[in-house]
């Protein structure tokens, strides 16, 4: 059984999952590659393959999916850091204060 996104094989190999990885289309300055070898320590691994079974997904979808969703967040907390430093630099922030201040506001009858 497969579930949406699931599509790739999982080559599972004493302890290493060998995660194979479609062609995607050329981008310049990147290499493609068509496998990655990634080790993981056997109490992650035995998480990452009960994951996959409830699931339905293969292993390596999992994987990608797990370190897709991570530099996700990842990339939506810089880009928040970045907006913040913007702010600053215009002068627009809040001190402790002020904080308060519009806290006890908000909480009075």
């Amino acid at each position: 059984m497969e579930s949406a996104g699931c599509m790739h094989r999982s080559l599972l190999d004493s302890g290493v999952l060998v995660a194979a990885r479609p062609a995607l289309l050329p981008q310049p300055d990147y290499r493609i590659f068509e496998a990655m070898e990634v080790h993981f320590n056997p109490d992650l691994q035995a998480r990452l393959t009960q994951r996959a079974a409830e699931l339905g997904c293969e292993l390596d979808k999992v994987v990608e999916d797990v370190i897709a969703r991570y530099f996700a967040e990842e990339d939506r907390f810089i880009e928040a850091v970045k907006r913040g430093e913007a702010a600053l630099d215009r002068g627009e922030f809040q001190t402790h204060e002020r904080a308060g201040e519009r806290l006890r506001r908000f909480l009075q009858p």
